[in-house]
């Protein structure tokens, strides 16, 4: 029987690792840290839960079912799993996460260099997904090219600026402002939303699964543990680049006062920490974050819609990246601001998914209790994305009386409710149905 090595198991963790190190992943602790303040401990766990505990947890529950999105769903119904596949591919896809890798790039690491004109984002961008799509054509390969070459020069440049900002702060951790005064938890929780790493990890699961297959493991009880043991090496390395970006940010009050966003933070401890190093530390980061995650992307949306429509993969990440290319040139403020919106809304589908797959084995019936369970948390989903949209007006004032929901977790107790009454009403109905896993 075919078992990876150790040094290709750790290759199959830095893959899985720099698939979810992308441009949020960087840019979003900094500034989350910066509003945190003296309360960053409380910032940085509600962070991790959301940036780093769910799409481990998620990884997990797709290696237990043995398949992707669309098996995960399977308990909704043909239809309606298709329906939150395809908006789940093209949210972290080709509308939102693709093409931010390739504008935050621009914005964070080359921009310094080359300016902010339009034609010079378009020349960046062009080559960047250029690039992407030369590393997706053979996603069979992926493991050699991004875990064993591309991820180790990440890596190397991650720990000159994680060891610099937690060895050389800028200053002492300033004060908390804003809702990370009272509600530091929740504010660090929802900001992990916006890495878009849960949505991701339903994708990446079957990208990292089709990697072991490509250096020929068959077995699927390996596949399983090699997917939960990469996904691991991803959780480990990811949380201690969120928690030294955390303090960087915490720490950077004075530097960068009045930075807009976290790549404003970065730039100006770089720039002073290293000095015109700076700019080109940040950019290889920065970069190559982002290049290996658009790989990634761009590859689990090529073979999703391959399959969904029994056409070439080949022919659809080639559309796919000329449309991310198209989108990337909008500029990464609108991107964001169009994206809130839909991620407060989508989460706590992929929240709840999650919860009740790892968790399939308790039901007698596994629709009884998914489809009312999602069907409810859509609905609360929708009045949350509508209130980040500023649309709160046109939602119902029940909604808004909802435990949590002025933190935008308005869907987590109508959640809960229902699973309570699913389960006991499953449980009453009885017969036990083949479980997913």
């Amino acid at each position: 029987m075919t078992r990876l090595k150790g040094l290709d198991l750790l290759a199959l963790g830095f893959m899985t690792f720099a698939l979810f190190l992308g441009a949020g992943n960087i840019i979003f602790p900094p500034s989350a840290g910066m509003s945190a303040g003296e309360n960053i401990a409380a910032a940085a766990l509600g962070f991790l839960l959301t940036g780093v505990g769910l799409p481990l947890l998620t990884v997990v529950a797709l290696a237990r079912v043995g398949g992707g999105l669309p098996t995960l769903t399977s308990p909704l119904g043909r239809w309606a799993g298709i329906v939150l596949a395809v908006a789940v591919y093209l949210t972290i896809g080709p509308l939102f996460a693709t093409p931010r890798t390739a504008v935050a790039s621009f914005e964070i690491g080359m921009q310094p260099f080359v300016g902010s004109s339009a034609m010079a984002l378009f020349a960046y961008t062009t080559a960047y997904f250029a690039a992407v799509l030369f590393l997706s054509l053979n996603p069979g390969r992926l493991v050699d090219r991004i875990g064993k070459f591309i991820t180790p020069v990440l890596i190397v440049a991650l720990i000159v600026l994680g060891g610099a900002a937690v060895l050389a702060p800028a200053a002492e951790v300033g004060e908390a402002t804003g809702a990370y005064r009272d509600q530091p938890l929740v504010q660090g929780f929802l900001q992990g939303y916006l890495t878009m790493d849960a949505l991701g990890a339903l994708v990446f699961g079957i990208v990292i699964a089709n990697a072991i297959r490509a250096r020929g493991i068959s077995d699927d009880g390996l596949i399983t543990r090699y997917c939960v043991v990469a996904g691991i090496i991803a959780a480990v390395a990811l949380s201690l680049v969120y928690l030294a970006l955390f303090y960087l940010g915490a720490t950077s009050h004075e530097l960068a006062a009045g930075a807009e966003n976290g790549g404003q933070i970065l730039t100006a401890y770089v720039n002073q920490t290293f000095g015109p190093a700076g700019s080109l530390l940040l950019a290889v980061v920065i970069i190559l974050a982002c290049l290996t995650t658009g790989v990634g992307l761009l590859t689990a949306c090529g073979e999703f819609f391959s399959d969904l429509f029994n056409i070439s993969y080949r022919g659809v990440v080639i559309v796919l990246a000329l449309f991310s290319l198209a989108v990337s040139n909008q500029g990464l403020s609108q991107l964001i601001s169009v994206s809130v919106p839909v991620l407060v809304g989508l989460y706590p589908l992929a929240i709840v998914l999650v919860a009740l797959s790892l968790a399939n084995r308790l039901w007698l019936s596994q629709s009884r209790v998914f489809v009312p369970v999602m069907a409810v948390t859509l609905v609360c989903g929708i009045v949350d994305g509508m209130n980040a949209a500023g649309w709160s007006e046109q939602v119902p004032a029940f909604f808004g009386n909802l435990p949590l929901a002025a933190q935008s977790l308005g869907w987590l107790v109508p959640a809960l409710v229902t699973l309570v009454l699913a389960c006991l009403a499953d449980r009453v109905l009885g017969t036990r149905r083949p479980a997913l896993a």
